[in-house]
């Protein structure tokens, strides 16, 4: 029987790509010989970030696609034309991020960093899961954040149509995807599929560049003296997707490449079922099967 090990090259989808840690995942995951594929939302910065990967490593095989993850309708697309383009993935990525200072509101009508940062890798993940488990064995990654020890999950004000403030929201998402991940690892027990996430550190990227105006000195402070580089970040994203160390293991959340225990609303399996099923119809898809 293959294992994972014998695969000498992977075809690893990273959305998120473009910019700060998944760029720099990216770098390192090229210099490994995989093949990537490198999804951004912007295309003058994903233009230029394959042309680095190239520049860096030449002969390695890269595409790009084109998803904004405020619209659930270019994910959709995107799952699409990944589905048309790749007769198998290695592992998929979850890496797309953001904050936003005020309560801002998709076009989907939801709430924009609980779409962003959850719903739109929750819905790539399910368009793109057969794919996944008949590449087994493969992996799924997915960028969470040591917020999520601040998050709460009130269903009865998922968007917080009251009392926003930019780090509930940012906390709320980031929790969502612990308990995404451990309820996805669950379901494909025995399938040769795992599911993972990270807290790749406090980490310097332009992901905070959605902070309130009052709040960016402390950041820019913190940038130069508290937080790891977009490299350091990127490698612990990288350790996820490739490592022969965490082969086989599924359901983790992960601080410096090291299992830890998230917090216990994240371990509250009733909350994470209540969670995919109100997520499952917020993006439009029918209930689990089983």
């Amino acid at each position: 029987m293959t294992t994972e090990s014998d695969q000498k090259q992977k075809t690893i989808v990273i959305t998120g790509a473009s910019d700060g840690i998944g760029l720099e995942a990216a770098s390192q995951l090229a210099a490994q010989g995989h093949h990537l594929v490198m999804v951004g939302r912007t295309p003058a910065k994903l233009t230029a970030a394959v042309k680095r990967i190239h520049a860096e490593s030449p002969g390695t095989q890269v595409e790009s696609f084109l998803c904004d993850n405020t619209s659930l309708a270019d994910v959709r697309g995107l799952a699409h034309d990944l589905l048309a383009a790749y007769p198998r993935i290695d592992v998929l990525v979850n890496n797309a991020g953001t904050v936003f200072d005020k309560r801002t509101v998709t076009g989907d009508g939801i709430e924009a960093t609980f779409q962003v940062n959850h719903l739109a890798g929750f819905l790539l993940t399910e368009l793109l899961l057969d794919r996944l488990v008949a590449s087994a064995p493969a992996r799924i990654v997915t960028t969470s954040s040591i917020g999520h020890f601040n998050g709460t999950m009130d269903f009865d004000d998922l968007g917080f149509e009251h009392g926003y403030q930019i780090m509930r929201a940012y906390g709320r998402s980031k929790l969502a995807n612990v308990l995404h991940t451990r309820q996805l690892a669950r379901r494909l027990e025995g399938t040769g599929v795992t599911v993972n996430c990270l807290h790749p550190g406090a980490v310097a990227t332009n992901i905070w560049s959605g902070a309130p105006w009052f709040a960016r000195p402390v950041l820019a402070v913190a940038k130069r003296l508290m937080m790891v580089s977009p490299a350091t970040g990127g490698e612990r994203l990288a350790y996820l997707a490739t490592s022969p160390e965490v082969e086989g293991r599924s359901g983790g959340y992960y601080e410096q490449d090291r299992l830890k225990d998230p917090s216990d609303v994240a371990r509250d399996d009733a909350v994470a079922e209540r969670l995919d099923r109100v997520s499952r119809d917020l993006v439009g898809l029918g209930a689990t099967a089983g």
